[in-house]
């Protein structure tokens, strides 16, 4: 990314108008990011992460995790990042070879199967709720255990139900509770994530 002088008076402003919060400095950073790329200051209050999320996602970026994401625009937003870090390899659900099936979107069926495929990968879901639902189902029959996930999909129906079923499967996440989130914002968590586990593991 090109960097200019408005973006450091941009992450400024977020840092002198954000006010009093409970975030570590490296979750901090991710939270402002997000601010930052949307402009919209809920995510203060939107964006939630587990125990061990950072670090779990850190460990796997290093070790070359394989990556799932639900969504083209995703893969596009995350690739030049991982290009010039880790190199992990990324997989795209819509875009995943499967056999159709009756009630289930593509994101949802491409994800159940790169889920059963890639047990342990790294999800990023960050537009298609469907898609989230069915990873969650398959992290409550215990049958895919993933090193992290990031969900943000925006959605009025049973979006903060299934958000809040992965909150409770004790799995490492990120999550942007509520109706709100977008692709954006979860490009932007996991881009801010590996700029973290860069500056941890990158030269080593």
């Amino acid at each position: 990314m090109e960097w200019h002088i408005t973006d450091a008076q941009s992450l400024a402003t977020i840092d002198s108008e954000i006010g009093e919060h409970s975030f570590s400095p490296s979750e901090y950073e991710i939270v402002r990011q997000v601010i930052y790329a949307t402009a919209d200051f809920e995510y203060k209050d939107l964006v939630r992460f587990s125990e061990h999320a950072l670090q779990a996602g850190s460990t796997a970026l290093a070790t070359r995790t394989t990556i799932i994401v639900d969504v083209p625009m995703v893969q596009a937003g995350i690739f030049p990042k991982i290009c010039d870090t880790f190199a992990n390899p990324i997989y795209c659900a819509v875009e995943a070879i499967t056999r159709p099936q009756k009630g289930k979107t593509q994101a949802a069926w491409g994800i159940e199967t790169l889920a059963r495929r890639y047990p342990e990968a790294i999800f990023v879901i960050g537009e298609s709720q469907t898609a989230l639902a069915t990873l969650v189902d398959l992290i409550e029959l215990e049958d895919v255990k993933p090193t992290l996930v990031i969900g943000t999909p925006a959605g009025f129906i049973d979006t903060d139900v299934i958000k809040s079923r992965l909150n409770d499967s004790l799995i490492p996440h990120i999550r942007v509770d509520g109706r709100k989130g977008s692709a954006i914002a979860a490009v932007t968590i996991f881009n801010a994530l590996v700029n973290l586990a860069w500056l941890a593991y990158g030269n080593k």
